[in-house]
């Protein structure tokens, strides 16, 4: 049975409602934030009481490096902003590569050293320099040099047995709201956009394994953003630029999520209005802290809109997210640290 959900939980261990939820057929995964790291003793020991659940969850956090690393403490690494290996780039373009590299095989072999499945990296959002929220985040405003550098971060992932997910699709990085507080609003027309910000998701069609549409609306191409348009993610991303990867939603308690056709919506029809669009995963992070059980209202709500026959279950999707887990077993940390690899990347580190 497809599990297309990725939810959340509160704390450093997991309570007896975290593993109701988690045990829960069409709960998927999970997404980790700072909240849940306390030490690597103790994020290693969560990671393997969620694999006693179910072995197939795939675990999953926002690690990129620079303002957006969730774990900085116990041994981890402080990877730089990716706008450092493009400034890197503009002076010698071959050393930034390999540094992109060993940027992404530690920032891989760290998280699954301590039971993380998968980051949410590259951000292949171009910086037009007018967005807050994507700023440092973003590699250049080049895409042949995000799509080079990107391509050499995902290099280290693989090698370090941990695929991939390309973000915003087709780009947040043109406009300036920030898309979890506001709905962002890009007005240029779909050859504009296909031309500069969505030209790295054509180049990388072999290589993403994943891919995470932005809470953005084109209007010059649909209503509805990005996350939510089947002409975005099945016209546009699966037929016309030939991704075969698996689709996540951004964050769906974020303000750009929250409208839809110009009507406010419940978690759970989002959840459905994405899966229908295109998602083959869907994310509510930051539930688990609120009170009201807003989780289990959307898990409640996307079960019912099974029954009725409003969203089918797709296995294709369901194989996606399989697809998704690591390939090899993890390494052990301190079997990791003195690695002639994993010392020889951190040398290359910028």
């Amino acid at each position: 049975m497809p599990s297309p959900l990725i939810i959340d939980i509160a704390g450093t261990t997991l309570s007896s409602v975290d593993r109701t939820r988690l045990s829960h057929p069409l709960v998927g995964g999970l997404i980790l934030f700072q909240r849940n790291w306390k030490t690597r003793d103790q994020l290693q020991k969560l990671c393997r009481a969620i694999k006693k659940i179910r072995n197939d969850l795939l675990i999953c956090v926002d690690h990129e490096g620079g303002r957006v690393q969730r774990f900085k403490s116990d041994g981890f690494t402080h990877l730089p902003a990716m706008s450092v290996l493009g400034k890197m780039w503009m002076h010698d373009p071959m050393d930034a590569l390999n540094s992109a590299s060993a940027c992404g095989y530690v920032l891989g072999a760290e998280l699954r050293a301590c039971g993380v499945d998968l980051s949410f990296t590259p951000v292949l959002d171009l910086d037009h320099g007018g967005s807050g929220v994507i700023g440092d985040r973003s590699f250049a405003r080049d895409p042949r040099v995000v799509t080079l550098l990107a391509k050499s971060l995902m290099h280290g992932l693989l090698q370090s047995g941990m695929a991939n997910c390309g973000k915003h699709f087709p780009g947040h990085g043109f406009v300036r709201a920030d898309s979890h507080i506001d709905i962002p609003v890009d007005r240029r027309n779909l050859k504009t956009i296909l031309a500069d910000d969505a030209t790295p998701y054509a180049w990388l069609s072999t290589s993403l394994t994943g891919v995470m549409p932005a809470h953005v609306i084109y209007p010059k191409v649909d209503s509805r953003p990005a996350g939510f348009s089947e002409k975005w993610l099945n016209d546009i991303l699966r037929a016309k630029l030939r991704f075969q990867g698996a689709i996540f939603s951004d964050d769906l308690s974020m303000a750009g999520a929250r409208m839809i056709d110009g009507q406010e919506v419940s978690y759970a029809q989002a959840a459905v209005t994405a899966l229908n669009a295109g998602c083959d995963l869907v994310l509510l992070c930051n539930q688990s802290l609120d009170e009201r059980d807003l989780i289990d209202e959307m898990i409640t709500g996307v079960t019912e809109a099974q029954l009725k026959g409003s969203w089918q279950a797709n296995d294709a999707s369901e194989d996606r997210r399989l697809a998704l887990l690591p390939k090899f077993p993890a390494p052990d940390w301190d079997d990791l640290m003195v690695s002639p690899v994993y010392m020889h990347a951190l040398d290359l580190l910028p």
